[in-house]
């Protein structure tokens, strides 16, 4: 038993000194590791204590970085016995820097307050678990500067998001989930935003309203939105500029244009000011398109903001704008060649005349918010907006359609040999339009424990007065068909000079709404997880059609207490969209006084997945809808130009799915991919057709068929089509990256495709929307420097700054590539028929390659 005994106890002992020695060395490593390292933890805060989240603290030059805890507590790790920089950066906070010095294995703490440089929101905060539980989407508004496109801006941004499609980059306008132009909502501050009237291309567009140089946050709804947004049947853009806290600004300048902006605040942070003025001529990117000839654009803005806090309790502010968009132009000539391999054609002409068009915009919006206690907020809105817009042109075109070479071996390949005819037309325009619309409304927002309650009364006063005066005449050269001779006036067998597409009226109309909802939304915990409900409702009621609408909306949303952080939504609504001044009017010019308000019904069903891939945070969004549309107004769309019937003469329904995925691909800067499938057809009443047959039996195609003699004929309705918006597939991709051992040289790829738009040749009601025009496929990259900065070769607190250096926060040069792929993307077609009376789709297309040097300062 001894023996025994001795054998337990030598086996103990063996044991503890095998533990002993891991145990030592286990110390020797932490003792190596000490003497490379120290630490700096700390708490980070506002203004007011209270611990911020999400604040990235990291050491310049060095990788990784941390992350502060719900708590705003964090930790870091940093080498010891050398100068560091350490930088603490958030949205919506001014960043800071200090210099730190630890010796080996020593704990430093740092508590630090950040001071807001933007507040997204004046009466109270959204947080993200809010926003999340809605069909909103948060955008980071620096963006804006940052994606490489023609157009640039804020809409940049929108067009990348899911079920949002353009296809068209000089155009800043988007068409979501179907819908047109003219249904997407955009308000700044609470103050609904508008847009020209009569602008026909994306060439004459501009600058639209959103300043991305003013912009604090940006909310975007693709549908299923809530009732405290207004009554559109497609999208809400929620757009909220900054609250300054400190004197700082930004200049930038490019070939396309300029921007100087300048934004501050008194130094108890009562007064707090915002201004910014832009300066757009794309003269240089005009140049390259088909059509040669003296480009003169000169687009316009200056926008300014000015809030003042007279106590907590009691605030002001003033925003305005001036914008003025000319577009002058003295064509020369085109040619475009289209058809296929076995047709191939060409179209030439020659231009005399000019257009000079003139789009001046006034806006103005004076707000009072008042708080009598805590968590109640009362505003006041008061706003006006004025259009000064005249479009006036006289050209006239001379040209020839031939017939190209198509024999690779022929010394006149590509040229035209064969004519197949010629002719000449003439487009005049005179058309003045002055628009004004006040408003004046009420918003209230109650909050309470686990719920608000939000409300709103508004008044809105419209008056237009349009004179249109525009035609078009074609020779007598066979392009318009039939043809008589003859001399016009004179009796016989002759005939008068017919003109087309005439459109000569004067209108005024004045007309009055008021609107108004009620919301409440509210957050329920239990032991399933946590549950948001949203329901509310609107009214509208028009003077003019005298029609009193009623809008039901509401949302339910879930997060589960599963270790995968998910959440699922369901929305649905009524959604009416009351006819605006451009609905009302149709193709000839008249005014449909009766015309009602159109309708989507809206179902949404969506997940939201927050996740880690690489060690980095991910988002991916799914979201499934159904819209059924009635009382629809059909409408052509030529360019951005929308022409409306004017009558409720169509249903129809919109259903796809969208998905999007966000986050850190490159660890540091976010990127973000999005596909959308989506279907939308609709049904217009009336829309019948007659096929003409011949004695054989044959469909009489006029221009291709040799017996042309009406022997029999079939009357049929078109039925369920698809509507001009009905872009089957897009594809949405916005990527960053960085040098990694330099992370000041950077690259931004912006990618778009779509599947092609339907298109049909005029006065065909058989062939409505029957063809398809090519896919838009377009990628523009940008490559970025930047010179000075927090990453760059002088940091913003360093010494060795000196004179205007010392004041400037940021300075980045680029080289963006536009179009790197040079794609022909067609975005209309010019019709034109041959003396067969054959008619031909031209293809007017958008640019092609062009090189964009850009240079921002950031002060």
């Amino acid at each position: 038993m001894r023996c025994i005994y001795t054998a337990m106890q030598y086996k103990l002992l063996r044991k503890y000194m095998r533990y002993c020695l891991g145990f030592t060395l286990l110390l020797l490593n932490l003792s190596a590791m000490s003497q490379e390292y120290a630490e700096v933890h700390g708490k980070i805060t506002d203004e007011r204590n209270l611990p911020l989240a999400l604040v990235n603290v990291y050491i310049q030059g060095f990788p990784g970085g941390a992350v502060t805890r719900p708590d705003g507590t964090f930790s870091l790790k940093i080498p010891a016995n050398r100068d560091i920089t350490l930088f603490i950066s958030s949205i919506g906070y001014a960043t800071l820097t200090f210099k730190v010095k630890a010796e080996a294995g020593k704990k430093i703490e740092l508590n630090r307050k950040l001071k807001e440089s933007t507040t997204q929101l004046p009466d109270f905060v959204v947080e993200d678990r809010q926003i999340r539980a809605t069909s909103l989407s948060p955008i980071d508004p620096k963006l804006a500067n940052t994606i490489p496109s023609t157009a640039g801006g804020i809409e940049a941004l929108i067009k990348t998001m899911p079920g949002v499609s353009s296809n068209n980059e000089l155009s800043s306008q988007y068409s979501v989930r179907g819908g047109n132009y003219d249904e997407n909502l955009v308000y700044v501050n609470d103050v609904e935003i508008y847009k020209p009237f009569l602008v026909r291309s994306g060439q004459q567009e501009g600058l639209s309203f959103l300043n991305s140089d003013l912009v604090a946050s940006i909310l975007f709804s693709a549908g299923g939105f809530e009732s405290r947004y207004g009554d559109k049947m497609s999208s809400v853009l929620d757009i909220r500029y900054k609250r300054p806290s400190e004197t700082s600004g930004s200049v930038s300048a490019s070939l396309l244009g300029a921007s100087v902006h300048l934004e501050g605040s008194s130094k108890d942070r009562r007064l707090m000011y915002l201004m910014g003025f832009r300066q757009k001529s794309n003269a240089y990117v005009l140049k390259s398109l088909e059509t040669k000839g003296d480009y003169k654009p000169s687009f316009t803005d200056l926008q300014g903001m000015l809030m003042f806090e007279v106590n907590p309790k009691l605030e002001f502010s003033v925003l305005g704008n001036y914008a003025r968009n000319a577009y002058n132009l003295e064509p020369s000539d085109r040619t475009t060649s289209f058809g296929t391999i076995n047709e191939a054609l060409q179209l030439r002409v020659y231009f005399d005349g000019k257009e000079a068009d003139r789009f001046v915009n006034y806006m103005g919006a004076f707000t009072t918010t008042f708080r009598p206690v805590k968590d109640l907020s009362l505003k006041l809105i008061v706003s006006a907006f004025q259009t000064i817009e005249s479009e006036t042109f006289d050209i006239m075109g001379q040209y020839w359609i031939g017939e190209l070479e198509t024999d690779q071996g022929s010394e006149t390949f590509g040229q035209a040999l064969e004519s197949r005819g010629v002719g000449t037309y003439l487009n005049h325009a005179r058309n003045y339009l002055n628009a004004t619309v006040s408003t004046a409304e009420h918003r209230g927002t109650w909050l309470k424990p686990h719920s608000t309650l939000i409300w709103g009364l508004k008044a809105q006063h419209e008056a237009v007065t349009d004179r249109l005066n525009e035609w078009i005449m074609n020779d007598s050269a066979g392009f318009t068909l039939p043809y008589n001779g003859g001399v016009p006036g004179m009796s016989g067998n002759q005939a008068d000079i017919e003109l087309q597409d005439v459109l000569r009226t004067t209108i005024n109309l004045e007309s009055s709404r008021f609107s108004g909802f009620l919301q409440q939304s509210w957050e329920i915990d239990n032991s399933g997880g946590q549950w948001g409900l949203n329901a509310g409702a609107r009214f509208n009621y028009w003077d003019l059609n005298k029609q009193l609408l009623f809008s039901p909306r509401g949302a339910v949303s879930f997060r589960p207490y599963w270790e995968t952080d998910i959440l699922f939504r369901f929305s649905s609504g009524l959604y009416y969209q009351p006819p605006f001044y451009r609905e009302l009017r149709d193709i000839k010019g008249n005014i449909n006084r009766d015309l009602k308000a159109q309708s989507s019904l809206h179902f949404v069903a969506a997940s939201d997945l927050n996740f880690n891939a690489w060690g980095r945070p991910f988002k991916f969004v799914a979201e499934a809808y159904y819209k059924f549309l009635d009382n629809l107004v059909p409408y052509d769309v030529d360019n951005v130009r929308i022409r409306y019937f004017a009558t409720n003469s169509a249903k129809g329904y919109a259903a796809g799915i969208d998905f999007k995925v966000n986050g850190e691909f490159v660890k540091g800067v976010e990127s973000w991919a999005s596909l959308s499938l989506m279907r939308t057809r609709e049904d217009i009443e009336g829309d019948f057709y007659t096929d003409y047959y011949n004695a054989a039996g044959e469909l009489i195609i006029p221009g291709y068929t040799s017996d042309a003699t009406v022997a029999d004929s079939i009357t049929a309705e078109r039925g369920f089509m698809p509507r001009p918006t009905d872009q089957r597939l897009s594809f949405a991709l916005f990527f960053q990256d960085y040098l990694p051992r330099n992370p000041t040289y950077k690259m931004h790829l912006n990618l778009l495709f779509g599947t092609g738009l339907p298109y049909s040749p005029p006065g065909v009601p058989r062939a409505r929307n029957a063809q398809r025009m090519p896919s838009f496929r377009r990628v523009d990259i940008g490559f970025s420097k930047q010179i000075i900065g927090e990453s760059g070769r002088f940091g913003p607190n360093e010494i060795n700054r000196k004179g205007l250096l010392r004041h400037i926060r940021n300075i980045w040069i680029s080289a963006e590539v536009l179009n790197l792929l040079q794609v022909n993307n067609t975005i209309s077609y010019i019709w034109v028929k041959d003396v067969n009376n054959r008619q031909y789709g031209v293809p007017n297309y958008l640019t092609p390659r062009q090189l964009n040097v850009k240079l921002s300062v950031e002060f």
